[in-house]
């Protein structure tokens, strides 16, 4: 669900009360809808996390920790530029609007003391974030001038109201609406009854400042799970309505309770008083803090999205990658066949001289008797070459073609081996875990020469360690991130009488149980298998073919590509992933 009015309002207050007087340290931009701002007071630090994202748009202190790009964006410079050491005045919103505006006392370039202003509009897929500086102090009623805005509006965009550095900033049209909270109950329930639509229909329709699911508690407070409609209540049911809208206005005006509801463990709605609508078919949870409702209710979605935006682009350049080699190499497959039916040059390269004396100089083509079937063939001719050196023509072609279908069958080899290595790169960037693993990705690939290597902006990074696991035996299992990893992995880590395991056929991480000179059980052999398959592009198969067999019988081919490589004197284990049986992560 969006972030309602209602739970906005309650989630500044605290915002407020908590970081009132702190000032800026840094500002970060780890994507181009989320800033991420560190404050400081004499006693404490805090994130703030302003989220401009259409299906996460929120504001609110957060504990996760973001990987932040190597270059900060345009947005991120203005923000550092005009925010950087202002200190908060204050957190305020407008009734009934999705919008908190974060007053900081600055110091502009000319040492001038300012108001400057982020303007959170978490209005859906409206959603932005608004820099103002206030110049007019007279009239307090104007917020000031649009520095700029991180979705600038234009007015090809909205003819009502646009986001354009210089303009004055103006608040969006608000529809006509009764407030949900602040309207008596009683006449709530009047603007409810002149709508013949069910109850929570009816709110949503006639109320603002509250989400469908306040209003579907409000109609399941008060008559349980029978829907009524707004204009066949009678009396008793209106006065049961009016004193649930009272009792949700009360609790709003309390400070509300931050809850949310979950099932099967994620959670799927939240508000400010608890949501007694899901009765015991779902698990109630009440949270410390809006902030940390927030958090636990976007914060997995918002990570996944994170990666995917951060992966899409090298995503796409692999694809183009991919789908190249795979387009070089039908055609060199056709040209093996052409090539391979070169035998009709030689032919008519040996009628041709077996017929010299039957050939007209200046003849456009020739007509003799195949001697291999007794048939008449009709042969091209260059006019402007004897008939001698048309026949020494085709036999030049032939050997031609016959190079050319040596060198081709190595070619396609290449080709073969660049698509198999470009799939397994695809399945690491599909699998990569965060930022860092993207950044080795893109060096592996670099070091490859698929990309650029720019020596001044592409610092040299820290390699990551191998995933590692302990089994039911207490042996210590790796696994490979990506395809470098994977080298190291076997070729330099392992030893020869540890385990090594791989899906059959297909993209994964090498897989590595470290022997240290004992028998490896079987129990141990199936759990490594295990995380071969979950670490591959087959973790949703069943009976997954997985090879396996000692380091001792793995090398790799001369100029092979990171993470190919060879072996034999291996078996086979069809493996289906249970898990409840995975060995456990060691940190």
């Amino acid at each position: 669900m969006a972030l309602d009015a209602a739970t906005l309002s309650l989630t500044g207050r605290e915002l407020d009360a908590r970081l009132k007087d702190a000032r800026i340290d840094k500002i970060f931009e780890p994507t181009r809808d989320e800033v991420v701002l560190n404050l400081r007071t004499r006693t404490e630090n805090f994130r703030l996390f302003l989220s401009a994202r259409s299906g996460s748009a929120r504001a609110c202190i957060t504990q996760e920790t973001f990987e932040n790009p190597a270059v900060p964006p345009s947005f991120c410079m203005l923000l550092r530029k005009h925010f950087t050491g202002g200190r908060l005045l204050c957190v305020r919103g407008i009734p009934d609007e999705r919008i908190l505006f974060f007053d900081f006392q600055c110091t502009n370039e000319m040492g001038d003391t300012v108001i400057n202003t982020i303007a959170a509009e978490l209005m859906g897929r409206y959603s932005n974030l608004v820099l103002i500086q206030k110049e007019n102090k007279a009239n307090p009623a104007q917020e000031g001038k649009i520095i700029d805005a991180l979705k600038r509006v234009d007015f090809e965009d909205s003819e009502v109201r646009q986001l354009l550095p210089g303009l004055l900033y103006q608040l969006p049209p608000k529809p006509v609406k009764a407030s949900f909270l602040d309207t008596s109950a009683v006449g709530v329930v009047a603007a409810v009854t002149q709508k013949e639509l069910p109850v929570a229909q009816a709110l949503i329709k006639v109320t603002g400042g509250v989400g469908p699911v306040v209003c579907r508690e409000a109609a399941y407070r008060a008559f349980g799970p029978d829907e009524k409609i707004g204009t066949e209540l009678n009396e008793e049911e209106k006065m049961a309505l009016v004193k649930t809208i009272e009792q949700i206005q009360t609790l709003y005006r309390q400070g509300g309770s931050p809850c949310a509801v979950l099932v099967d463990g994620r959670p799927v709605e939240f508000s400010f008083l608890p949501l007694t609508q899901y009765g015991t078919q779902a698990e109630h949870k009440t949270y410390a803090s809006y902030s940390a409702l927030l958090e636990g209710y976007y914060a997995e979605k918002d990570k996944a999205e994170r990666l995917r935006q951060k992966s899409r682009e090298l995503a796409k350049t692999v694809h183009n990658l991919y789908e190249r080699a795979v387009r070089k190499a039908a055609a060199r497959r056709e040209e093996q066949a052409q090539s391979e039916a070169s035998d009709q040059l030689r032919i008519y390269g040996e009628l041709l001289s077996a017929n010299l004396w039957a050939i007209q100089k200046g003849a456009r083509q020739v007509t003799v008797t195949n001697y291999y079937d007794g048939t008449d063939v009709t042969i091209p001719l260059d006019v402007r070459l004897s008939p001698s050196a048309n026949a020494q023509k085709y036999f030049k072609d032939y050997k031609k073609k016959q190079t050319a279908a040596r060198m081709l069958k190595d070619l396609i080899a290449q080709s073969d081996a660049e698509i198999a290595y470009l799939e397994t790169v695809r399945y690491e960037v599909e699998a990569a875990q965060g930022e860092a693993a993207l950044g080795e990705i893109r060096l592996e690939l670099k070091n490859q020469g698929y990309l650029k290597y720019y020596k001044l902006r592409d610092k040299k990074q820290k390699p990551a360690d191998f995933l590692r696991y302990r089994s039911s035996d207490g042996f210590e299992i790796l696994v490979g991130r990506n395809n470098t990893q994977n080298d190291r992995l076997t070729l330099k880590t392992a030893r020869g009488r540890d385990w090594w395991f791989h899906v059959k056929n297909a993209p994964g991480s090498h897989v590595v149980v470290l022997s240290e000179g004992k028998e490896v059980p079987d129990r141990t052999k199936t759990e490594a298998a295990m995380l071969a398959v979950v670490h591959s592009s087959q973790s949703a198969g069943a009976k997954v073919a997985v090879d396996y067999t000692q380091v001792r019988n793995v090398w790799k081919a001369n100029g092979a590509k990171p993470g190919m490589v060879l072996y034999d004197t291996y078996e086979t284990t069809y493996i289906t992933v249970e898990e409840q049986s995975l060995p456990a992560a060691v940190k």
